[in-house]
């Protein structure tokens, strides 16, 4: 039986952001991935958003891990020269009656400590972003975007530095906790058994199931896991807006909004749609929802300029109805297994909080 010291399962950034972390701290870390190549999934089918931290629920980790998990980003990206752009975001309401949700979430995001935002008169929003219709905005230049692949790649990276490694085409097929560790059986063209000491689950989509699968782990503890896929547009043509533009609901929730890529592009999204699995099928007369929403702000959408880009899928711990849930990143101490860490449900912001998310699971297993 192979042995090993510390086992991340999943490939994409937050996984990869655990791998660098404990591999920095002086663990011996090997990151086991089933697909081909590392982000396939969350990672690599997302806004590519660096989240200021504007609206996270009150006592959440979320809101525990931001603006330090912010500015934990911005400093890698620079100090590995990961492509990023500190852009800004403007929020903004389309209507009257949204007025006065934007400002309660305006002055949310300043409790919650991203001292930065501020508020626009309609003059300095147009003159930020002249193609913009709205009654309200407010700036928050802390938001950003980032090249997420080339922050995985830095991450790999890193984590080969200090002696890990990563293997992809290794799925885990079971796990069971025994006296001196977690044995892991992996299947692939070369199945293995293996023993570790640690395990961090990590799998996204997948973490649930693994755990559910873990013997001599209690699963209750496993949330039930649903799939939401979020679908893109882009436009072609000269980019509308040089910023995120993000409009807010009445209700204090986000509509489908616009973001930028490093080429300067801009796409429009996501939306949400409850599937049964892993489908990132782009039906393109879904754009005929999105004309409306997006005409709300940028009212020179022409007809038929949306174009399908790629569709997401987040790994919810949330159905249909149910009010959104906090991450879940269960240690030891929340279920009494010795060197097993759970996450579920760390969808957006993750990769904005990745680092962050490193550093509170090496802090909760003991450095």
């Amino acid at each position: 039986m192979e042995k090993a010291d510390c086992v991340v399962v999943g490939a994409g950034a937050v996984g990869l952001a655990i791998a660098r972390t404990m591999a920095a701290a002086g663990r011996e870390v090997l990151v086991l991935e089933q697909e081909t190549r590392i982000g396939e999934h969350t990672s690599s089918r997302n806004s590519e958003v660096i989240h200021a931290g504007l609206h996270y629920k009150a006592g959440s980790i979320r809101q525990a891990l931001f603006p330090q998990a912010r500015e934990l980003l911005y400093a890698y990206c620079k100090d590995h020269a990961v492509p990023h752009r500190r852009l800004g975001k403007l929020v903004v309401a389309r209507t009257d009656e949204e007025a006065p949700r934007l400002r309660q979430h305006m002055e949310y995001a300043r409790a919650a400590g991203v001292d930065d935002v501020r508020w626009l008169d309609l003059v300095e929003a147009r003159d930020l972003e002249p193609n913009l219709s709205c009654k309200a905005a407010y700036l928050s230049p802390s938001s950003g975007i980032v090249d997420s692949h080339a922050l995985m790649l830095a991450y790999q990276v890193e984590l080969e530095s200090h002696g890990g490694a990563v293997a992809l085409r290794t799925p885990v097929v079971s796990a069971s906790v025994v006296a001196n560790g977690v044995r892991l059986r992996t299947g692939g063209a070369e199945p293995m058994d293996l023993l570790c000491k640690t395990l961090i689950n990590a799998a996204g989509h997948g973490a649930p199931e693994l755990a559910r699968r873990t013997s001599g782990y209690d699963e209750r503890h496993a949330p039930r896991n649903y799939y939401r896929r979020g679908v893109y547009f882009s436009v072609g043509g000269k980019p509308p807006f040089s910023r995120l533009v993000y409009p807010i609901h009445g209700s204090g929730g986000l509509d489908i909004h616009a973001v930028i890529d490093m080429a300067g592009q801009v796409r429009f999204g996501p939306d949400a749609q409850w599937i049964d699995g892993v489908d990132y099928t782009v039906d393109p007369a879904r754009a005929e929802r999105f004309y409306p929403s997006v005409r709300s702000f940028w009212p020179g959408l022409p007809d038929g300029a949306l174009q399908p880009a790629y569709a997401g899928i987040r790994p919810s711990i949330s159905g249909p109805g149910e009010p959104s849930r906090d991450f879940i990143i269960q240690g030891p101490a929340d279920h009494g297994v010795v060197g097993l860490v759970h996450l579920f449900g760390i969808e957006s912001p993750g990769l904005t909080a990745s680092l962050g998310i490193g550093r509170h699971v090496r802090d909760m297993l003991g450095g």
